[in-house]
């Protein structure tokens, strides 16, 4: 068996294995299974109905300025650890 012979049959044992594959995936027992799949990233989609409270992920005016207020910067924390 020469190389050009194992060329021939490596190129028809691929293209076999490509058809079955295509066979496999456009299979019509399997289309059911594929759309659903296929949908899975919208299944955890919060629906427009709801409303979302956004107080809790975004602070006001207000509340950044207690919060600067409330909690020393670096350079206070490094004073208060060298005295």
């Amino acid at each position: 068996m020469d190389l050009n012979t194992l060329r021939g049959l490596s190129t028809i044992l691929v293209m076999i294995a490509f058809a079955g594959v295509c066979w496999w995936a456009f299979s019509p027992r399997r289309k059911q299974r594929f759309e659903d799949d296929a949908n899975l990233p919208f299944a955890d989609e919060p629906s427009s109905t709801i409303q979302r409270d956004d107080s809790k992920t975004a602070p006001t005016e207000a509340q950044d300025s207690q919060s600067a207020i409330a909690q020393p910067d670096d350079g206070e924390k490094r004073q208060e650890k060298q005295q």
